[in-house]
């Protein structure tokens, strides 16, 4: 299994997109965020209602062909925390970031009503350092504003890092809504109508910084987030 953590709103769904387009692997979408958000996710033809069902379901998947899937972390998973296998044997943990001050705001925009742990950088580097004390390896992060910057080389270096052939046609794609990401379907609309690797185009007009709650969610994060952008792939 390959393994994508994200923050949200940090371009971690067009890094899915591109992984579906590879066609070597077989994708799953955000199993952990569904489960805590809906009480329940299908994974390998079944509905599962607790995290070590769909760990199970996962490795039942992984076994016939390898799986990726990408997940967010605005909420904590202690059953994943907890799966020393998982951490280590059964799945390479790889995270994505951006600057919080941008993903605080294109959350907001989205669910004015974002509570601080949303956000999700403190729970990112839970997963982080639990994955890197487990293996003694640290794992790869990417940086999602290199990616819309770069995506050739952050992709081609990434693939390098996990291990698994650069396949440059992956960089495009034909725009459309996917399947997968049906359930989270407003949370998507730009990579939507995507073909390929952008930069937002919807312009925010809160002021993170300034913003008497947004500001302190700011400040609580951005720790993390400093932290793990020290281990990106450079580029």
């Amino acid at each position: 299994m390959l393994a994508l953590w994200s923050a949200p709103r940090s371009r971690s769904t067009a890094f899915f997109r591109m992984m579906c387009e590879r066609g070597d692997f077989q994708v799953l979408h955000e199993p952990f965020s569904y489960l805590a958000e809906f009480g329940q996710v299908e994974v390998d033809g079944a509905q599962r209602r607790t995290e070590a069902d769909v760990l199970a379901a996962m490795r039942a998947t992984a076994e016939r062909s390898p799986l990726f899937f990408k997940d967010t972390t605005d909420e904590r998973y202690p059953g994943v925390l907890a799966d020393r296998r998982f951490l280590t044997e059964d799945a390479a943990h790889t995270f994505i970031i951006r600057h919080p001050a941008e993903t605080i705001a294109s959350y907001h925009a989205v669910n004015p009503d974002v509570r601080r742990h949303q956000i999700g950088f403190e729970a990112q580097y839970e997963l982080f350092q639990a994955a890197w004390e487990a293996t003694g390896r640290t794992p790869v992060v990417i940086d999602g504003n290199d990616l819309v910057e770069k995506p050739e080389a952050v992709v081609e270096a990434y693939a390098r890092a996990v291990g698994i052939p650069y396949l440059e046609k992956a960089l495009n794609w034909q725009p459309e809504s996917r399947e997968e990401w049906r359930p989270s379907e407003r949370w998507h609309s730009d990579v939507s109508t995507s073909s390929g690797f952008t930069a937002e185009r919807r312009k925010h007009d809160v002021d993170v910084e300034t913003h008497p709650v947004l500001g302190g969610y700011l400040e609580h994060h951005l720790p993390f987030y400093e932290k793990l952008r020290a281990h990106r792939l450079a580029v």
